[in-house]
């Protein structure tokens, strides 16, 4: 029996992307003000890679764009994230969609929703990833807990009811120690239940293919879409995303296979001919 205790809603992934198991493609934004790896200067360096990445998911052919701040490592923890995060994330995505015309969504490391939100409202972003939306779990940064309550208030107090909210089940890089009385139906009750639109199932680590049985233990417990968060290849894409309704791409579709790489356009192509065959089929 699926769970669900509010109405139903439209299918967020229809409403985005217009098309049925949509991928889109992670730009891992580099180093921004504020974080240790930021070399100085101005954002031209950082708005080049954005663009030229951008380009390439464009030309390959995926359907939307996730904006990752994933290069300022070491992550801090939410409330430690300063406005110059969201600001240089800002800046960034409108200068890439000057030239890239994709919906997109945004993440901010680590479980900032609420500058994600604040990036999503000013650059007209169509989704916020939040890993770690109910519950709580150790993770690299300490214990983090679920984003929802707060972020849910200030996506009303910026009137940004049309953002919406993908996010995490079982959320990777972490100890889930915390919530292990929790089975994953339970886990997926929780996110469903703090009003997330899309649910998404990862692997262990960034890169990591998503297991089938993790796709299938949150599909078999919710209405809503869900789709895949890290490890979806051209060669593994007809697997999973006969169980899965989508999915979020990046580091098999890098050159080397390696999340720091530039994105592959030729990679793109081979992955979206398997996902277009399955909307055929």
């Amino acid at each position: 029996m699926k769970i669900g205790v509010l109405p139903p809603k439209p299918n967020a992934l229809l409403e985005i992307f217009g098309v049925t198991k949509p991928i889109a493609g992670m730009i891992h934004m580099r180093p921004l003000p504020g974080a240790p790896r930021f070399v100085g200067g101005d954002l031209s360096d950082v708005i080049e890679w954005a663009i030229a990445d951008a380009t390439a998911w464009q030309e390959g052919g995926a359907d939307g764009l996730v904006f990752e701040n994933a290069w300022d490592l070491p992550f801090a923890k939410p409330d430690d994230i300063g406005p110059e995060t969201a600001a240089a994330m800002t800046a960034v995505i409108m200068e890439v969609k000057r030239v890239v015309k994709m919906p997109f969504g945004i993440n901010c490391l680590a479980n900032a929703a609420i500058p994600a939100l604040a990036v999503a409202r000013a650059t007209g972003a169509s989704f916020v990833r939040v890993n770690q939306w109910a519950n709580a779990y150790v993770a690299n940064e300490g214990i983090i807990e679920g984003a929802s309550a707060r972020a849910m208030r200030y996506r009303s107090h910026i009137r940004g009811e049309s953002i919406k909210i993908f996010a995490d089940v079982h959320v990777k890089h972490g100890s889930h120690s915390i919530v292990a009385d929790r089975s994953l139906a339970e886990q997926t009750r929780d996110v469903i239940f703090f009003d997330a639109d899309v649910l998404i199932a990862t692997g262990q680590r960034t890169g990591d293919a998503t297991p089938i049985d993790e796709i299938t233990g949150i599909k078999d417990h919710t209405d809503l879409p869900v789709i895949i968060g890290s490890g979806i290849t051209a060669e593994n894409a007809a697997e999973l995303l006969r169980a899965a309704d989508g999915a979020i791409a990046g580091s098999s579709l890098k050159e080397d296979g390696l999340w720091w790489n530039p994105v592959d356009p030729n990679r793109v192509r081979q992955l979206m001919e398997v996902v277009r065959s399955l909307r055929k089929g």
